[in-house]
């Protein structure tokens, strides 16, 4: 995502370049037909295009909600995960107690910890698009990481050995049933943070509304100089270039924020959260050793502004 609140105009109107351009040229071959050569029975009525645009902007008013409603449902869904995987931290490092065996259990705790850090790096790289499996040799055993390449889907796979652990450590008394209850709510609503963004990702905005939206946004852009040249002669093309660029900048708005998962500006940030879901747990284990050995940052600058 981009980081800093100054966004630059060079990174806004670059989205809409080629439109901006093609509009500046319709608008001044418009209005040199009719101061030039008098070509005045092209002048239309300024409600036409006026009620048109009206039309259009309740339309974009609602495309533009159901595209933030989309990006602030996958921001609900990754604050979630990362409230539970402090929580499944939190019960791991609590419930589970062998007074005989307390080398076990550490290693059980820092294994179980790890791989839930592994769960939120995968999820977040399967959402993007890119390879869920690079990486999470870092957290994982050679075990586990065997296990996981049998399997397609890796994040249910980490899940599924958060399960099989879970039963090992009920089995050896380390924890009672009621604990292992609690703990499985804490996976199971882990699982359901998954896949509301696995259905986020694959859902796909309607096409055809799309582009009946944009297709009347063209014919707007197309019938506004007709409507003002009668008015404001040379003066109409820098205002139908106005108009056109708020309509054209407020409908990539809405293109972009559709979908949060696709690794654009405007996405979820995944990817700091991922690194803040994993300071914290290696707080939790007290095992700052794995956070403070990798880069602080792997932001790579635009300008003066940093996308992740």
């Amino acid at each position: 995502m981009l980081l800093r609140n100054n966004i630059p105009l060079t990174y806004i109107f670059g989205k809409i370049k080629k439109e901006v351009l093609f509009v500046i040229g319709y608008s001044v071959g418009i209005v040199v037909l009719y101061e030039n050569f008098h070509v005045t029975r092209i002048s239309i009525p300024v409600a036409v295009p006026a009620l048109l645009g009206t039309i259009i902007s309740l339309l974009l008013a609602f495309r533009s909600n159901q595209a933030y409603d989309r990006w602030w449902e996958a921001r609900i869904l990754w604050g979630a995960i990362v409230n539970d995987s402090r929580s499944l931290s939190r019960q791991i490092l609590s419930f589970v107690e062998n007074p005989y065996g307390q080398d076990e259990i550490e290693e059980f705790k820092a294994r179980f910890i790890k791989r839930q850090i592994a769960w939120c790096y995968a999820l977040s790289q399967s959402l993007r698009g890119f390879n869920a499996r690079k990486g999470l040799e870092e957290y994982l055993s050679a075990d586990e990481v065997a296990f996981i390449k049998k399997r397609k889907n890796v994040t249910a796979s980490i899940l599924e050995l958060h399960g099989m652990d879970l039963k090992k450590a009920l089995q050896e008394g380390w924890i009672n049933k009621y604990q292992q209850i609690e703990i499985d709510k804490t996976i199971s609503a882990l699982c359901n943070h998954m896949g509301g963004s696995e259905r986020i990702k694959n859902t796909v905005f309607p096409v055809t509304y799309s582009k009946y939206i944009n297709m009347s946004i063209h014919l707007f852009i197309v019938l506004l100089p007709f409507g003002l040249i009668e008015y404001f002669g040379y003066m109409e093309v820098p205002l139908v270039v106005a108009i056109a660029a708020f309509f054209l900048l407020v409908e990539k708005m809405a293109v972009h924020l559709q979908d949060p998962f696709e690794n654009k500006p405007t996405d979820t940030p995944t990817t700091t959260i991922c690194r803040t879901i994993e300071r914290d747990l290696c707080q939790m284990l007290d095992d700052n050793k794995i956070y403070e050995d990798k880069p602080q940052t792997e932001l790579a600058p635009v300008g003066s502004y940093y996308i992740l």
